[in-house]
């Protein structure tokens, strides 16, 4: 007789980009989150919330890196043949979001968003395809004491989470003054679009590579350590020297978008936000090609070792800048907007970094335990339980297989619970209970040496009537915070 093919198990596989988040992630993020919203509801912004799909000709050609509509982003074909695509940021949903509803919208519309952005785009070190952003904008305020705001807030919000003066600063820049820069170097026209997207990446190269290596990138390209050629902008030594120049601070730029760094510098001293907070910074170039005028960055400025290593800057963990035109695409007429963006998990791994990220332990559960399987017994312990709850104190009754009572206390062990609740049959009839504190019997097992002992001494177990449960359960809680605060 043949044999059967047994059937394939299929292999349980996290699809390359993405990740799954821990309860101990998903806390500090909440945590964190929380200090940031109470920041942006202090300032005035309101939350609101759109999906993660989006029709793709809505995302539009301010995609990643590309005018192609499909790439870059997670696409499917609705049943209506119209394409839809996962959200790549949180920006350009804003604004079909304000196009959709402008005639109902109280301009200016300041509001926040956070939530999962997902990139098509190859995975690798610290780089993922699905990752929480954190948004603020405001859209319908024209004026640049908008895009002040907005850096003033950004650094309320480094000091909300903990990051000190010296360890973070806001740098500020304005697109118009990289036009005139382009302009003065001959690359104004639209013809020289790739030329200008390759300055701009140079310009960008500063902080990793020093002015030597930008002026190589500037003009015929550059060679990195591994041998690796990186194609330059072409540009000539002398409007190479030029754009080190205006870097540096020792060429003038006078145009629309210098004296709008002026106003905002102006208004940043009379708030008094000095420039080891928020400074103007020639090198902010910002990547998204939506971006109209002044362009920021909150970068965090103490050192940490990379993979390589090497000490280095931690960098980046957010920012944005002003998007006139995006809101434009759809309704005809120009909608000024400006915001930005931090990113949760890159601002995490700072906090974590710094030791500011918030990691108090959430208090596993007091495990009622099951001695009897019966209707009526476990109702009797699930009313523990709930005895429990009401008092604030957090609690669960065992849910497995109640007929092997060592299973019952190997699973409160690695689950952590600081307390185990005991009433079998006999205790029951003589209305009593026992608590065994799991903690103290870690601790006192340590000293004892052989099992007789154990059984004998029942260590960190209490006997208590079933009227005082609740107390003497808070009694021993409060008793191992003071511990374990005592130890730390």
């Amino acid at each position: 007789m043949a044999k059967k093919n047994k059937p394939q198990k299929l292999k349980a596989r996290l699809p390359r980009g993405f990740v799954d988040r821990l309860p101990s992630d998903i806390r500090a993020a909440e945590d964190m989150i929380a200090k940031i919203k109470a920041v942006y509801e202090h300032y005035g912004f309101d939350p609101i919330e759109t999906p993660a799909f989006e029709y793709t000709d809505c995302l539009g050609k301010f995609l990643p890196d590309t005018d192609r509509p499909n790439a870059g982003v997670f696409s499917v074909q609705d049943d209506d043949e119209q394409w839809m695509s996962l959200r790549y940021d949180l920006t350009a949903p804003l604004a079909r979001h304000v196009a959709e509803h402008i005639n109902e919208i109280q301009l200016p519309f300041r509001s926040y968003r956070a939530g999962y952005v997902f990139r098509n785009e190859k995975p690798g070190p610290g780089r993922f395809r699905q990752f929480m952003q954190f948004d603020a904008d405001s859209v319908g305020a024209p004026g640049v004491q908008t895009d002040a705001e907005m850096c003033m807030m950004m650094a309320d919000t480094m000091e909300a989470l903990g990051i000190e003066r010296g360890d973070y600063v806001i740098r500020v820049n304005n697109r118009k003054v990289l036009d005139g820069v382009m302009e003065t170097i001959g690359l104004g026209a639209e013809e020289h679009a790739k030329t200008r997207l390759t300055v701009l990446r140079a310009i960008d190269k500063l902080d990793k590579f020093g002015p030597e290596g930008v002026k190589l990138l500037l003009c015929e390209g550059r060679k990195d350590e591994s041998g690796d050629f990186t194609k330059g902008a072409g540009l000539s030594n002398e409007h190479a020297d030029w754009v080190l120049g205006y870097m540096a601070g020792t060429q003038d730029m006078d145009n629309e978008g210098q004296r709008e760094l002026e106003v905002m510098r102006s208004i940043f001293e009379t708030c008094g936000y000095g420039e080891d907070q928020i400074k103007i910074d020639p090198s902010v170039v910002r990547g998204l090609e939506y971006y109209t005028g002044p362009v920021y960055e909150a970068e965090l400025t103490f050192d940490v070792t990379n993979e390589k290593g090497e000490v280095v800057q931690f960098g980046s963990v957010g920012g944005g800048g002003r998007y006139d035109g995006l809101v434009k695409r759809f309704v005809g007429r120009d909608v000024p907007a400006t915001g930005f963006s931090i990113g949760v998990s890159r601002l995490m791994s700072a906090l974590k970094n710094l030791g500011k990220l918030g990691e108090d332990p959430i208090l596993a559960p007091v495990l009622v335990t099951v001695m009897d399987g019966d209707v009526t017994s476990l109702g009797h312990y699930q009313k523990m339980v709930m005895d429990l709850r009401n008092a604030g104190i957090r609690a669960e009754m065992y849910q497995g297989n109640w007929k092997k009572f060592g299973n019952q206390l190997k699973y409160a062990d690695k689950r952590g619970c600081p307390l185990a609740i005991i009433q079998g049959s006999d205790e029951r009839e003589q209305g009593i209970i026992q608590i065994k504190d799991l903690e103290e019997g870690k601790r006192l097992s340590a000293e004892i040496e052989d099992n007789q002992t154990w059984r004998e001494s029942r260590p960190a177990q209490v006997e208590v009537p079933q009227a005082d449960l609740v107390a003497k359960v808070a009694e021993i809680l409060a008793a191992q915070a003071k511990d374990r605060q005592s130890q730390s």
